[in-house]
């Protein structure tokens, strides 16, 4: 998750309207960009199954060097394997059974060129890797290494790479469709008065002739690239556990030294927002491997099983409430807002970066559920609706495919404000919960395409809803609910909106109910009371009419 610093431009809450609506963001692209984000053919043929990743860090050089040890299933015979690493990192060398392989580098993709494969066949190749990995300046939107130093002169190191790709330090299969079946190892060697936070669980340390010690770190669940991650620094751990739905969930933070007693107290959010996700989405999808906070010298990111921190420890975005209503000063937004991803980003993942928005817009919705579990719906809901003032509604929420392009920023936002009008839909709580339970069982450490994501849930609540998604996440307009009222008959249409857009819609008149189908047209029905409303909670806007442009 790149956390956006979002500008609450009162302009930007009438976005959407009157503009054209846009299907196709006219971008160019690179080889590289078709190489880093499409299933190639040498990518296509084999199965990642385990990672064996030994990474030694220098910290006063900043340089790294190590070999990931790649284990994979082939799926059809080939004999050349896409394996990327982006400059200035270098691959050194390759071999299988101990034998040097020829590598053919094109940009940021090497070709290893293996002897014959034969389908069903499982095998590993070992990639030795160094260099001065790209640092970051502003982590996480820019990714790279954080080289930091920490209040006592301490190297305070960590890594953060989503979206521009684990490759930056690590070499890897960098798509996101194919994940370790079977998890990975992540060996970390550090000088020996530092600690190495990974992911998973700590097995073993080891203790180097070289004056190092090397952590040991295992993962049994399949793992997303851009969720591997390394934490360096003077960690103490404070260790406990949640009783969870599937039984007790080992709790662990890792914390600087002199944060130790301000963390036991501000970290207490970690185990309320286990208890609401657990409750809105189903267990936590990692038992097996633990649920950790880790402080780092950046904000923060959704690094499955070892969810990073650097919110400063405030409550809020950074001290500051993001819808500006005073609900997201509550809690802390990095240890909610990125332990949500646990659940979509690290279980349910995306196939492709154009359908980002399946990660952060439902987890920035998460966040409203985590103020309902606790707050009630009236907050929930002013929460969601003051997260409108920061959409820009300039691009469509789903990028282009096959090119690692993540779409619109206004996934996180926008994504809730989709998400919330749904339920308004479904209009049953019960069965709205179920949906986002479901989604978490039914794609259970998967990787997952929009159009999946769209089907399960228009299956789920039985009504197609197909149109509703277009709009939303394929066009850039917020639609209008036109209407009129004329010698106590309503008249009313969807307009400023895809022509096939017809979501249903509630609304309210006098004290009665009725649920409307709008079209494109305009329709007509008889009504009891000479006004009527609309909940705000549907992302739409409204604007009365007069009859005789209706009759126009």
């Amino acid at each position: 998750m790149k956390e956006i610093l979002v500008a609450y431009l009162i302009l930007a809450s009438l976005s959407g309207i009157g503009q054209t609506a846009i299907f196709d963001k006219a971008e160019s692209f690179s080889r590289q960009d078709s190489l880093r984000g499409s299933i190639t053919p040498e990518r296509s043929w084999w199965d990642l199954q385990y990672y064996d990743l030994y990474v030694s860090v220098d910290a006063e050089n900043k340089f790294i060097s190590g070999v990931n040890t790649v284990t994979y299933e082939v799926l059809e015979e080939h004999n050349v394997m896409q394996i990327d690493l982006q400059e200035p990192m270098k691959v050194i060398r390759a071999t299988q059974a101990k034998k040097e392989l020829e590598i053919i580098k094109e940009g940021n993709a090497h070709f290893i060129q293996l002897p014959e494969q034969k389908k069903g066949q499982k095998s590993s190749v070992k990639i030795y890797f160094e260099g001065n990995p790209r640092e970051a300046i502003r982590a996480p939107w820019d990714g790279g290494y954080s080289w930091k130093k920490d209040d006592n002169g301490n190297h305070f190191i960590a890594t953060s790479n989503q979206g521009i790709g684990a490759s930056l330090w690590w070499p890897c299969k960098d798509h996101m469709y194919d994940e370790p079946d079977n998890g990975m190892t992540l060996s970390i060697e550090v000088p020996e008065k530092l600690t190495a936070v990974g992911n998973g669980r700590l097995d073993k340390i080891e203790k180097n002739k070289n004056g190092t010690k090397t952590f040991v770190w295992k993962v049994v669940n399949p793992i997303n690239n851009y969720g591997v991650n390394v934490n360096i620094g003077d960690y103490v751990n404070i260790s406990s556990k949640y009783e969870g739905e599937k039984g007790k969930l080992d709790v662990d933070y890792w914390v600087l030294s002199y944060n130790k007693e301000k963390a036991k107290e501000h970290f207490k959010d970690g185990f309320r927002t286990l208890e609401a996700f657990e409750y809105w989405f189903g267990p936590y999808p990692f038992y097996e491997d633990s649920y950790k906070l880790v402080e780092v010298p950046y904000l923060g990111m959704e690094h499955q099983s070892s969810v990073t921190y650097g919110n400063q420890y405030k409550k809020g975005y950074l001290g500051r409430d993001l819808s500006g209503t005073g609900w997201g000063l509550k809690w802390d937004y990095i240890i909610i807002h990125e332990t949500g991803h646990e659940w979509f980003a690290n279980n349910i993942t995306y196939k492709d970066a154009a359908d980002m928005w399946i990660h952060e817009g439902f987890t920035t919705y998460s966040e409203s559920l985590f103020i309902e579990y606790f707050y009630g719906n009236e907050a929930a809901s002013a929460y969601t609706q003051g997260l409108r003032l920061g959409i820009q509604n300039s691009e469509p929420l789903i990028g282009n495919y096959g090119v690692n392009d993540e779409g619109s920023r206004d996934v996180y936002s926008k994504g809730n404000n989709l998400l919330h009008t749904l339920r308004q839909v479904v209009n049953d709580d019960e069965k709205w919960r179920a949906i986002l339970r479901g989604l978490n069982q039914k794609f259970y450490h998967q990787t997952v395409s929009t159009k999946d994501v769209e089907d399960y849930i228009s299956e789920q609540a039985g009504v197609n809803l197909d149109n509703v998604f277009d709009q939303y996440l394929r066009d850039i307009r917020v639609p209008v609910f036109e209407y009129a009222i004329a010698e106590s008959k309503l008249y009313y249409r969807w307009t400023n909106c895809i022509e096939s857009f017809d979501m249903p819609i509630k609304v309210l008149n006098g004290d009665n109910e009725v649920s409307l189908s709008p079209k494109s047209s305009f329709q007509m029905i008889d009504i009891t009371d000479k006004s009527i409303s609309i909940s705000n909670d549907y992302y739409i806007y409204k604007n009365e009419v007069v009859i005789d442009r209706i009759q126009d």
